[in-house]
């Protein structure tokens, strides 16, 4: 296991947090998508059945995970006002922050901060409920999945601009440094996750810390000698 690393005075610092698992215990997509049917349109229930029908394809590897994200958008929430969006965070939020969302995690925040980190939160869950998270932890970015937006500004059930997820999520980090205008010659960054879809962000970045990780990422991280650490509390 490695120290804590203090990267140079000169160099901008950079901490980037995974959310599902990272700063939260659970995942994030399915319960809200719960809470959006079960409180604001249980008609859509009706709907499980093609739900659990794609489900089934992805596990038999027929068709893409991003294709069924978009199909449980389509039947748990069709088209979306920002305003509507936003309500619907907001609500699912206060039900589920102050169980899921761990303390560890916002005491880590709260260091970086402290050590003068820029906090980035990069995400595969849609940015329209991933905001009331960021806000939540008072993150200064995130980066995280859009969805399409038709001519009147509404939400639609479609990915847009790529799943952030994978190797995806590194070049959308990439991006974002980029639009930041920070050199990143001259940035110090962090990355913490649970999960080895983000090992191409754990290789670029300067200091891969993996939170609670699961088997595939512990075996990357010990044998890679990136730090663990443990946020069960």
């Amino acid at each position: 296991m490695q120290p804590t690393v203090y990267p140079p005075e000169t160099l901008r610092r950079i901490a980037i947090y995974d959310l599902d698992r990272t700063i939260t215990r659970a995942p994030t997509w399915t319960p809200f998508l719960l809470h959006a049917v079960l409180r604001h349109a249980p008609w859509r229930l009706a709907l499980l059945p093609v739900v659990l029908g794609a489900a089934a394809l992805k596990g038999a590897g027929l068709i893409h995970r991003d294709r069924l994200k978009q199909v449980m958008h389509r039947a748990a929430l069709g088209t979306l006002s920002p305003a509507r969006a936003e309500r619907l965070a907001a609500d699912w939020l206060v039900r589920f922050g102050p169980a899921q969302i761990r303390r560890k995690a916002r005491a880590q925040i709260a260091a970086d901060r402290a050590a003068g980190y820029r906090i980035v939160v990069a995400t595969a869950a849609y940015r329209f409920y991933a905001e009331a998270i960021a806000r939540d932890i008072a993150a200064d970015a995130l980066i995280a999945t859009a969805t399409a937006i038709d001519s009147r500004g509404h939400l639609l059930p479609r990915i847009a601009g790529g799943n952030c997820y994978g190797p995806a999520k590194r070049a959308m980090i990439e991006a974002w440094l980029a639009a930041e205008g920070i050199d990143r010659a001259a940035a110090y960054v962090r990355v913490y996750s649970d999960h080895v879809s983000d090992v191409p962000s754990f290789d670029w970045a300067d200091e891969a810390i993996a939170v609670n990780p699961h088997a595939a990422l512990r075996r990357v991280a010990a044998k890679r000698g990136w730090r663990i650490v443990d946020w069960n509390d």
